[in-house]
């Protein structure tokens, strides 16, 4: 039976799932985009959206909160540079873009992305893992495409074409006969 199942545990101990959702959690901050398998990233995605809550609050509390659970990252520099480069990061650049949304900050899609960003099967080559994408959500898509009603234009020029023409060439014709009549005598006065 499957009653209580309130989280993934992805064949790991309860601190090494911890780390390695901390882990993930930081390279989405970072690259805003990861590939990994779709079980981590439907976990991954519960912990993505609390962090970017944690960023819509912009409160000191919240930012500690942030930096407790982002992992440092050593790179060039020391460990707590790019740590702090990952809070600031989320609290600067990501959390204001959601700022009208109420959820829903990350999207996971299935399959996975070659280089050249064609789309490549689901499945992972060694051992046949699903794979999956997974990113935030972009706002200024949507904006850029709404969707267009289409118009049932054949009814409206069905029933007024039939009256108008009537009219329009009953007063079509003296318009015609008057431009007429003034150019002829302008032709005689030239002669």
């Amino acid at each position: 039976m499957n009653h209580g199942k309130s989280l993934r545990k992805l064949g790991r101990t309860p601190a090494h799932r911890r780390a390695l959702m901390r882990n993930l959690a930081t390279a989405l901050v970072l690259n805003e985009r990861i590939e990994t398998t779709l079980p981590k990233a439907k976990e991954l995605r519960r912990v993505a959206d609390k962090l970017v809550t944690l960023g819509k609050k912009n409160s000191l509390h919240a930012r500690r909160q942030a930096m407790k659970y982002l992992m440092p990252v050593n790179r060039q520099e020391s460990g707590n540079a790019q740590k702090t480069s990952a809070v600031h990061k989320l609290f600067e650049e990501i959390a204001p873009r959601f700022e009208n949304r109420h959820g829903g900050y990350t999207r996971v899609v299935r399959g996975r992305k070659n280089p050249e960003g064609k789309r490549l099967d689901a499945r992972r080559d060694g051992d046949g893992a699903q794979m999956a994408i997974i990113e935030f959500v972009e706002e200024e898509l949507r904006q850029a495409a709404p969707k267009k009603r289409k118009r049932r234009a054949v009814k409206r020029v069905a029933a007024p074409a039939q009256p108008e023409p009537m009219e329009a060439s009953a007063e079509a014709a003296p318009a015609e006969e008057t431009p007429a009549a003034e150019e002829a005598p302008a032709e005689e006065t030239k002669e």
